[in-house]
């Protein structure tokens, strides 16, 4: 009897996806039809649309001026954090892992802006207090430029066309996201189909797809939220969520930073192969539901960052969906963490 060399499955899907597919984005000049369009979405394929959206209204008027007069006297709700970390995997000082919330409060928009803007680009010796203890982000996820932002809503399309023609649907919503190069989104993933435009500045992703999922090292953290101490001491405490808050449950969160590959790697993580765009000022980006995403930021003169997606419902049946939740349970059981969540 012939002894064969066992084949480890996981890495054998994960090479084989690896071989059959780009490590770069494909790059188009303009707006696909929604049978181009189809076909990305099958084959589950990011791409961009260089200048894309540069004939929109935001993309030639919106400026740190235009957006202060607009928003004149309005209040929005700002994430606050020390190191532009929110909703991310922090160590605290005993060496456990929480999944960091930012503190949440509403500001005059005007000021907020003028934070943003004098953090990026003056010098800390110029700028005091803004520089030192917290970060600013406008990165309320809950359909804002419909809503707290809708004077702005005018300047960007309803839709995306091709995507409402191809996935017969509205898009489920639409997000404003103003910073500046302090932020970082950490590496996730979402059931949606997201079309990122981006209006001033630069966004910088690492991509990975769904399947990379035993490179990512997901683990379940206690969920903690960022709170303003008191003063005279002020700054800014992580505090651990109540055990009977509702939203106290454990976070399954990806440890693996793809710019960090030698720290909390997995067996697998040499394996991916994470794909690396940057969106300049015009640009349309099609990121796939479910890929993991890390989002990076740098500022032009304006001194800020500013963005808007379209978030499009998934399609939940056919085989993305329940291979890619099929090889995510086959490597928490192997990692000992039983029934996955």
């Amino acid at each position: 009897m012939v002894d064969h060399p066992t084949i480890d499955p996981i890495e054998e899907l994960i090479t084989a996806y690896n071989e059959l597919n780009s490590s770069a984005v494909d790059e188009l000049d303009e707006e696909p039809s929604p049978l181009e369009f189809m076909r990305y979405v099958s084959r589950n394929t990011p791409f961009v649309i260089r200048r894309g959206a540069s004939n929109w209204p935001a993309a030639k008027q919106w400026s740190v001026s235009f957006l202060r007069d607009a928003l004149a006297g309005e209040t929005v709700n700002v994430a606050v954090t020390p190191k532009g970390n929110a909703d991310a995997p922090t160590r605290l000082q005993d060496g456990s892992v929480v999944f960091a919330k930012p503190w949440e409060e509403d500001q005059v928009f005007s000021e907020f802006l003028d934070f943003v803007v004098r953090q990026e680009t003056e010098p800390p010796s110029c700028s005091g207090p803004a520089h030192g203890g917290e970060i600013r982000y406008a990165q309320t996820q809950n359909d804002n430029l419909r809503n707290e932002y809708s004077t702005l809503f005018g300047h960007v399309q309803r839709d995306i066309p091709f995507a409402r023609i191809a996935l017969q649907r509205e898009p489920e919503a639409i997000n404003l996201w103003i910073g500046n190069s302090r932020s970082v989104t950490a590496l996730h993933k979402d059931n949606y189909e997201n079309i990122y435009v981006q209006v001033l500045g630069r966004k910088h992703f690492v991509l990975l797809p769904s399947l990379c999922h035993p490179c990512v090292n997901e683990q379940r953290l206690a969920p903690a939220t960022y709170a303003r101490r008191q003063q005279p001491e002020g700054g800014l405490e992580l505090r651990l969520d109540a055990a009977d808050d509702k939203d106290a449950t454990p976070v399954p969160f990806a440890l693996w930073d793809p710019d960090a590959p030698e720290e909390n790697a997995t067996r697998y993580s040499r394996l991916a192969c994470p794909v690396r765009v940057t969106l300049e000022p015009g640009d349309m980006l099609y990121l796939p539901a479910m890929w993991y995403h890390k989002v990076s930021q740098s500022c032009g003169e304006e001194g800020i960052c500013v963005a808007v997606n379209y978030w499009y419902d998934m399609e939940f049946s056919g085989p993305l969906y329940p291979m890619s939740s099929f090889v995510r349970s086959v490597h928490l059981s192997q990692q000992g963490h039983g029934k996955a969540e």
